[in-house]
């Protein structure tokens, strides 16, 4: 995406307004949340007995390759997936800029509580497994957050609500298919925990969309249309993202299939953005490029899925000759 413009927040001041007018429906929302939203401790996910103290200041002993038993796609994912949680304190000051008054600051504190607890999760899952390597974790990091996170939103509360809609959904079916794909029960169930809570967080924020679809519908679809077009997931800017995105997609954790089919088009269809009426001429143009989007991305999911075969062909074929 090019760069943001941050010398004209007067659209940002627009959405202020717009979230202030949805401020009832944070609020109802809020309620719902807290009424579905299952208490529950990382601590009871961990199989504490497998651990060791690691070399250094403590004496244990040093990490080897051998001690990781998850099949390498499922580290890779398990470290993006927990580097991307890493990085919750900017995310958190990108939705708190907003106001922390009212249902929506309340929201916020809450989002972020239960955001932390998955970092915390996972992490704690890792090195009690020893299934990484504690010192390149650390370092990774290190390194990802000293880069920060930059808002692709412009300042806007709506741009901001509705990327999270579909942030969320992508990292539930990232973390579920993680989860499966590692082959052991424990971190498969884990991983179903943290997903049932992103679920919850998705509706929470597609909820507030669809309602910022009848207060403002040129607006809204507008925003919907810059978020599909423009998604990337905040772990975009983790070192080897792109290889790593790449071994990803083919072990079908998560690819362009599962984006278009399960992420993007669900959320549209509740949002029934091809079915509303009333727009003015910007959402009805916003409402032509996400189709013509939408369309470009499933030729381009069928193309990727085709090639992927031919990828776990090959490497079938490798294997095959290397015994």
């Amino acid at each position: 995406m090019p760069p943001i413009d941050r010398s004209d927040r007067s659209a940002g001041r627009a959405e202020h307004a717009l979230l202030a007018d949805l401020q009832p429906v944070v609020e109802a929302n809020l309620h719902r949340h807290l009424g579905v939203a299952k208490e529950w401790f990382p601590h009871e996910y961990i199989p504490w007995s497998e651990g060791r103290t690691f070399d250094g200041p403590l004496g244990g002993e040093p990490w080897t390759p051998d001690e990781a038993t998850l099949p390498e796609v499922a580290r890779t994912s398990l470290v993006v997936n927990l580097l991307t949680e890493d990085n919750l304190p900017g995310y958190h000051f990108a939705v708190a800029e907003f106001g922390k008054d009212g249902a929506w600051g309340t929201w916020v504190d809450r989002w972020t509580a239960e955001e932390a607890r998955h970092g915390t999760a996972l992490r704690d899952y890792l090195l009690a497994t020893r299934a990484v390597d504690p010192r390149a974790l650390e370092r990774a990091r290190m390194t990802h957050m000293e880069g920060g996170y930059d808002r692709p939103d412009g300042y806007s509360a709506l741009h901001a609500i509705a990327y999270a809609a579909f942030q969320e959904l992508a990292t539930r079916i990232s973390h579920r298919n993680t989860g499966v794909v590692s082959g052991e029960p424990r971190c498969d169930a884990l991983l179903a925990r943290i997903a049932a809570d992103e679920n919850l967080h998705m509706v929470f924020y597609r909820n507030l969309v669809e309602a910022a679809f009848e207060l403002a519908p040129d607006t809204a679809m507008e925003v919907v249309r810059d978020v599909v077009v423009g998604f990337e997931m905040p772990g975009s800017t983790i070192k080897d993202f792109g290889r790593k995105s790449a071994e990803i997609a083919i072990a079908g954790i998560y690819d362009l299939r599962l984006h278009h089919d399960s992420v993007v088009m669900p959320i549209l269809r509740r949002l029934r953005v091809f079915e509303r009426e009333g727009f003015g001429a910007p959402g009805e143009a916003a409402r032509e490029e996400l189709a013509a989007f939408v369309r470009r991305l499933d030729t381009k999911a069928t193309s990727f899925t085709d090639r992927r075969e031919g990828i776990r062909a090959a490497r079938a074929q490798r294997e095959v000759m290397a015994v």
